[in-house]
């Protein structure tokens, strides 16, 4: 779903807690391949590290709030 865009709060907000997971995995294991790349001098888009960071904070922000929604 993401490839070399940014995640959108509206399109994650309309994401279930199990696609949220799945996203947060996703973005993790890019997060990693991204600073590997870097380590290694291979690294071209040196923004998307950036990119990537932000949405995996979004995603955990969001999916924060829906269980916190949830037990209320």
């Amino acid at each position: 779903m993401i490839g070399e865009f940014d995640v959108k709060a509206s399109d994650v907000r309309t994401m279930t807690q199990d696609e949220l997971t799945d996203e947060l995995a996703k973005l993790k294991k890019e997060q990693f391949n991204l600073r590997f790349q870097r380590a290694t001098g291979q690294l071209e888009n040196t923004a998307r590290v950036r990119q990537v960071r932000r949405d995996i904070a979004r995603i955990k922000t969001i999916a924060r709030a829906k269980s916190a929604d949830a037990k209320a």
